[in-house]
């Protein structure tokens, strides 16, 4: 099918997602794959624990799912620019759900260790990163323009569902069934990721560049045209400072919660209402950002995030953990669909991966020192240092977005339509 015709099978449909079927099979890999890495997320930790009693062990384990961005993001973007990206994404699920289901195979045998744990977490994270660019190269030639932004929250808010049961899920699994379980668990929600993405029909190939093109060329292409568009740009920056605090999250959770003597049930409990938050947040971000204005709820979610977050050194209990949790969370989803229905519609279709691959290199650039900041600072600062530290670095990011300027010609892009127009992104 070609990119014309492609085009013209989203525009023919009603005016929501849910009748568009190939959205619907998309999204529900989507949910199905973030399941399966929620319902683990908890486990690695939790396992790593078990075996070393290290936190920062614990932390390395979340340094190796995300270094791969680093490395790969650029080079993984022009490839799915070249490659069938519907096929890329079944062979990343495969790949996925294979290197997970190995760790109960080795646990069955008392063979596990750390290392081992590592091995798949690096091998998870290089597949993650080559999913995730063809995923959001793929969205706008399954959706019409006009409902990138409804779908982009619906997206989200999968996400965040995912968030709420997986870690019950996780938790469950682990302290009821046996520590092998969540793995089980999650290398089949892999599977089922991806055998629902063998059935959209629509073609998720494009136009290739010219034969006599270089992969670096392609590279450049990708980056120049991000660097071009400054907003876009700024906002893959701040989105790469949301997300190191994002990647420090659950550990520091996982140990306040411990220090006050919680179950594992109950700090599952926490991750999933901070899941629960990141639902609502999406939810809402198309209508916050209608009421205040594009720049102006970036800015309100920033300084949100910078007032909440010192909480977590002062609320007792799981219950009043999670409910922070899911505030932080909150705001964090309401900025995830501002920026992202932002870019997507304005990036041309045989961009999508390498200018795709360039933003979300600067967003999970800073999540492997997040993951690693927070081992090393729980283990020798302890929790309530560590979370100071963390608000510096919002406050930091509040700061730079509000007397920087670059946000001025943002202030009243209030409506959806401003904001995913072309004019609206210059």
């Amino acid at each position: 099918m070609s990119s014309e015709q492609g085009e013209q099978r989203v525009t023919r449909v009603a005016n929501s997602i849910w009748r568009i079927p190939d959205y619907v099979l998309l999204w529900s890999g989507h949910v199905c794959s973030t399941l399966g890495s929620a319902a683990t997320s908890i486990a690695y930790p939790l396992l790593i624990l078990f075996l070393t009693d290290s936190p920062a062990a614990a932390g390395i384990a979340g340094v190796l799912r995300w270094v791969p961005y680093l490395i790969l993001s650029l080079p993984f973007g022009a490839l799915v620019d070249r490659w069938d990206r519907g096929r890329v994404m079944v062979l990343c699920q495969l790949g996925r759900g294979l290197a997970m289901a190995s760790i109960p195979v080795w646990l069955t045998f008392e063979t596990l260790t750390v290392w081992h744990i590592y091995l798949v977490c690096l091998v998870e994270g290089i597949l993650f990163v080559l999913f995730n660019i063809a995923e959001a190269a793929v969205l706008p030639r399954v959706v019409p323009s006009d409902l990138l932004p409804q779908a982009s929250g619906a997206n989200e808010a999968g996400f965040g569902a995912a968030l709420v049961v997986g870690p019950l899920l996780g938790t469950f699994l682990y302290q009821s069934i046996s520590h092998a379980a969540p793995f089980v668990v999650g290398a089949a929600c892999f599977v089922a990721s991806l055998l629902s993405l063998l059935f959209i029909k629509t073609s998720l190939r494009v136009e290739r560049p010219p034969a006599t093109s270089s992969l670096r060329a392609e590279i450049s292409q990708g980056v120049r045209w991000l660097w071009a568009q400054q907003v876009i740009f700024r906002l893959a920056l701040v989105m790469g400072g949301l997300n190191m605090v994002s990647a420090a999250m659950p550990l520091i959770f996982i140990v306040i919660a411990k220090g006050q003597q919680s179950t594992d049930a109950e700090i599952g409990l926490i991750l999933s209402l901070g899941g629960l938050g990141g639902v609502v947040g999406s939810i809402f971000g198309a209508a916050m950002q209608r009421r205040f204005g594009f720049g102006r709820a970036v800015l309100i979610v920033l300084w949100g995030q910078a007032l909440l977050f010192p909480l977590l050194t002062l609320l007792p209990g799981p219950l009043s953990l999670g409910i922070a949790y899911g505030a932080v969370n909150a705001l964090y989803s309401l900025f995830a669909v501002m920026q992202f229905s932002y870019r997507i519609s304005l990036i041309p279709a045989n961009l999508q991966g390498r200018v795709n691959s360039s933003c979300r290199l600067l967003a999970f650039s800073l999540n492997p020192l997040g993951a690693a900041l927070s081992g090393l600072s729980l283990e020798y600062l302890g929790a309530v240092a560590t979370v100071v530290l963390f608000t510096a670095w919002i406050a930091l990011l509040a700061l730079w977005a509000a007397v920087s300027g670059w946000l001025v010609g943002t202030l009243n892009l209030g409506r959806l339509r401003d904001a995913t127009s072309p004019q609206g992104g210059r």
